[in-house]
């Protein structure tokens, strides 16, 4: 698994024209190279009457899969420049489908590259790009005169409380990304004089903004 990477939130849309062209982005997240598929497909239903569905998706699970077409452009021209826009954001586990409806002026080979990847560009920065981190789930029992002192430990380093349990001590449960439970453990044990217990509860991707503020999701 992947400690960290690059996605995006939402499925989005939008549209620019160049030249009497319209290009219409269509960005979606995707965990499979099936569900990219059945996104590209239903597109092409949807412009059906379009001159081009251009597409590209990028997918980093087990394995990478990479695929892309220029759906009749000059090859080159329009799968190849969204793929790439993909690649060099960084962003993973994403289809992306430009449709075309030719305005009657040709743009040529380089002005279909810069329009495509614009339109690529200007798609996934509308489906908001996020952080997908891999955390340990961290279980912190603690009597209540240590309350204080963990949750300002917490706060100090920025870490994201899961929930709280108020029994007969507090039960905190913590996302801490993998790279640093060794850490948050020693801290938690010395700002606590070892009067807890801390377990591991499990892994699990959180999603946070560029910033790093957690995304419910």
């Amino acid at each position: 698994m992947q400690k960290d990477y690059k996605t995006v939130l939402n499925q989005a849309v939008c549209e620019i024209e160049e030249k009497k062209s319209r290009f219409i982005t269509n960005v979606k997240p995707v965990q499979s190279e099936e569900e990219a598929l059945s996104f590209i497909n239903s597109l092409k239903t949807k412009y059906w009457d379009a001159t081009h569905n251009v597409y590209a998706y990028n997918i980093c699970g087990n394995n990478i899969i990479q695929r892309f077409s220029d759906d009749g452009e000059p090859s080159g021209t329009a799968g190849l420049p969204v793929l790439e826009v993909v690649k060099r954001m960084g962003i993973q586990d994403v289809a992306v489908v430009v449709t075309r409806y030719f305005g009657g002026t040709l743009l040529g080979a380089s002005g279909l590259i810069r329009t495509y990847g614009k339109s690529a560009s200007l798609g996934l920065e509308q489906a908001v790009v996020v952080w997908r981190k891999l955390c340990d789930e961290l279980g912190i029992i603690s009597e209540y005169t240590m309350l204080g002192k963990i949750q300002n430990l917490l706060s100090s380093k920025g870490y994201t409380v899961k929930g709280m349990v108020y029994e007969q001590d507090v039960d905190i449960t913590v996302y801490v990304p993998v790279n640093e439970s060794e850490d948050f453990v020693r801290e938690i044990i010395e700002v606590s004089n070892a009067r807890v217990l801390v377990e591991t509860r499990g892994k699990s991707y959180i999603t946070v903004d560029m910033d790093g503020k957690l995304i419910d999701s």
